[in-house]
């Protein structure tokens, strides 16, 4: 039960972060994995900076958080040849599961891909964007 009301807390959380904030940046994310879906799905973050990334999977199934290289895309599915354009990648997340780590940013402003590489996923639309800015 305690599982079921932090997930939802979260997914409050989720919902009023992504209504405000005009899209600055932040060197936190924290997303919530529906099956085919990231909340939000845009992440604003500024170039080179540590970034803690907290995930939670509230889908039935395995989902990932991956990262793709600025200029590249998985297409319809990710295939064998798609890990050479992977910037950064995280450990499968099981249903109900959770996991906090960090990672560096990009240093190069753009957007850059975000999917879940789960058979069947990206074709789904387990998209997300995230948008490295230059600092201050």
């Amino acid at each position: 039960m305690r599982k079921y009301i932090l997930f939802i807390g979260l997914g409050i959380v989720m919902l009023l972060a992504s209504c405000g904030g005009g899209g600055a940046p932040s060197t936190a994310i924290d997303v919530v994995m529906t099956d085919f879906q990231f909340v939000p799905n845009q992440f604003v973050v500024p170039a080179g900076e540590e970034i803690t990334i907290s995930i939670v999977n509230s889908g039935a199934v395995v989902h990932n958080f991956v990262i793709m290289k600025l200029g590249t895309t998985a297409g319809q599915t990710f295939e064998e040849d798609d890990q050479v354009n992977v910037y950064w990648e995280e450990v499968d997340i099981q249903p109900g599961g959770d996991f906090s780590t960090i990672f560096t940013a990009p240093t190069e402003p753009g957007e850059y891909q975000i999917i879940c590489r789960t058979e069947g996923h990206i074709v789904s639309g387990m998209i997300a964007k995230l948008i490295v800015v230059a600092g201050e």
